[in-house]
């Protein structure tokens, strides 16, 4: 994903946002509605989720110093991981909490009109956004399916702002049923429970976001598809003739930390086997550009290195 891409979808989100709640704590303010109360709530939150984005993809973008020499990359990922938390607690706790009340005292809707037109308004705002991160996403989705994509991505910002914009878009379903059910029986009761999926849809996303930029923020790897292209470098069957074992590890959505124990011709000169490390990095970086820090450690293959596999504790040479 382009830094670029995130940001247009960021910025789509939080401008529905921002024009969604307002428009929903109207609608609550005249019908007294706690689906538009949690759903206004919601909005709030994703403002602020979006807001932390924008912040994250800010700070990440500082240069590495002394302190800090791989950057600030995973700045991204912290900040990926505080949204999973606002919207858990603020979006989903709060509504859970405000359904189980107007459970226990129910009241009727007063101005029916104000939280059915809101709710009409906030799904086509909604939809709009969430049409902007499919787009965006498409440029780098390829032909994975959404839920391989969402768990794959090193890029935090486009999962999160689809799983809030899907999971916006399904509260707002939830919301209408609920006051359109309470309208229709003359019973609160059903906007509460409206209220009530909407608080456990948004602590499910919440969870979701949680588990997979909480992956990330450990350190992920380089997926599959670029490994292949990097082992493919590596080896030039002349001088580097194989990879005794290589790790990677991403330093930020698109900055990959790759290294590797090489292995050489036991009859090759020191310089030999320098100009052939240059010339394996410059493969590497032309096969996966976000390969950005590359160190290889060369050593002479052996049947017993071989047989050792790619675990460099077991590995002769290996620490």
């Amino acid at each position: 994903m382009s830094a670029s891409g995130g940001t247009r979808a960021i910025v789509a989100a939080l401008s529905a946002n921002l024009a969604i709640a307002a428009a929903k704590f109207v609608a609550f303010a005249f019908s007294g509605s706690s689906s538009m109360l949690a759903e206004g709530v919601h909005s709030v939150a994703d403002s602020g989720n979006q807001a932390l984005l924008l912040i994250g993809g800010k700070k990440a973008k500082r240069a590495a110093n002394d302190e800090h020499p791989f950057g600030y990359g995973r700045e991204r990922y912290v900040y990926a991981f505080l949204v999973s938390i606002v919207l858990f607690s603020l979006g989903g706790m709060f509504a859970l909490y405000e359904g189980y009340e107007k459970i226990r005292h129910p009241h009727e809707i007063e101005h029916w009109y104000w939280p059915v037109g809101v709710l009409v308004f906030a799904i086509i705002a909604e939809g709009t956004s969430f049409r902007t991160a499919v787009k965006e996403s498409n440029h780098t989705r390829g032909k994975l399916p959404w839920t391989e994509f969402i768990r794959r991505a090193k890029a935090p910002e486009l999962p999160v702002v689809l799983l809030e914009d899907f999971g916006a878009l399904i509260g707002l379903a939830l919301a209408l049923v609920g006051v359109g059910l309470a309208l229709a029986t003359d019973d609160g009761v059903w906007d509460g429970i409206g209220t009530l999926c909407i608080g456990l849809l948004l602590v499910t996303i919440a969870l979701v976001l949680a588990a997979e930029t909480k992956s990330l923020l450990i350190g992920e790897g380089a997926n599959p598809e670029s490994l292949e292209r990097i082992r493919t470098a590596v080896v030039d069957g002349d001088t580097v003739t194989g990879i005794i074992h290589m790790r990677t590890l991403h330093l930020g959505p698109e900055e990959l930390l790759v290294a590797a124990k090489i292995a050489v011709q036991h009859d090759d000169t020191a310089t030999e086997v320098a100009r052939a490390i240059d010339a394996a990095e410059e493969r590497i970086r032309a096969a996966e550009p976000f390969a950005r820090v590359i160190y290889l450690e060369p050593d002479i293959y052996s049947e017993q290195a071989a047989a050792a596999g790619p675990d460099p504790d077991q590995t002769p040479g290996g620490r």
